[in-house]
């Protein structure tokens, strides 16, 4: 009990921590919120909270990522062109990522800043860019993820025929190490599917599902990725 109100508290005393616990607890309120506003007007009262309560939170989260930027812009300058990505595919699609998820932020900024009135500006067009965005940098994020697999897959046969003739265990990679790996690229994959179908509904009526969620759909879609964040957050990849 005490080494997990430890391991809490760790996690809530780092940004990205407390960023991932609380996108959690906003997905799952909005998730029961949503199944229970179609429930007794008892429970429906309590899923309105809920509800609520969850879009406090998601105001929360816009209003700490102003001060995102520049460790984004940081980011974006330590890779640079992806130079020492031995994979074109790989470099070009995360130098693509971190373009989206550069221009992202101002555009988000901005959307807020409209819609709190600070600035005399319409926020519906900013909300979409930053939504567009958003699905840019997850579908590159799932290629990517795609393709690391599948180079993982080679690499991993590769490592058995290269064992199989130099037993010994320091001269090549482990398999297990690369297993490991894949399976950090599909939970990357799993979540960030989840959250482009999220996204693909937040966008204009008339493309593919946008606007038919109900909000336990959205819940469960964004839960689903915020847990597999922290997962990945607690095995240290991320």
């Amino acid at each position: 009990m005490q080494e997990s109100l430890e391991s809490l508290v760790n996690v809530l005393e780092s940004y990205r921590g407390r960023d991932k616990v609380i996108r959690t607890i906003c997905y799952g309120s909005q998730l029961v919120g949503g199944v229970l506003t179609q429930k007794t007007e008892g429970s429906a009262q309590l899923g309105k909270s809920l509800l609520l309560f969850s879009a406090q939170l998601s105001q929360c989260r816009t209003v700490l990522r102003l001060f995102d930027d520049l460790s984004m812009l940081a980011y974006s300058h330590r890779y640079g062109l992806g130079a020492r990505e031995e994979d074109p595919g790989l470099r070009w699609m995360s130098v693509l990522n971190n373009l989206a998820d550069q221009l992202y932020y101002p555009c988000e900024h901005i959307a807020w800043a409209a819609d709190t009135e600070l600035i005399k500006v319409k926020s519906d067009k900013w909300w979409l860019f930053s939504t567009v965005l958003w699905g840019t940098s997850l579908l590159l994020g799932i290629l990517r993820s795609v393709r690391v697999i599948t180079l993982l897959k080679k690499n991993i046969r590769k490592c058995e025929r290269a064992r199989e003739v130099d037993r010994s265990e320091g001269s090549v990679p482990s398999p297990s190490q690369l297993r490991r790996k894949m399976r950090a690229e599909v939970l990357c994959v799993l979540s960030s599917m989840a959250d482009l179908s999220n996204a693909i509904h937040w966008m204009p009526p008339g493309f593919l599902w946008a606007g038919s969620f109900p909000n336990w759909l959205v819940g469960l879609m964004g839960t689903t990725s915020s847990l597999i964040g922290l997962i990945q957050m607690s095995d240290g990849g991320a």
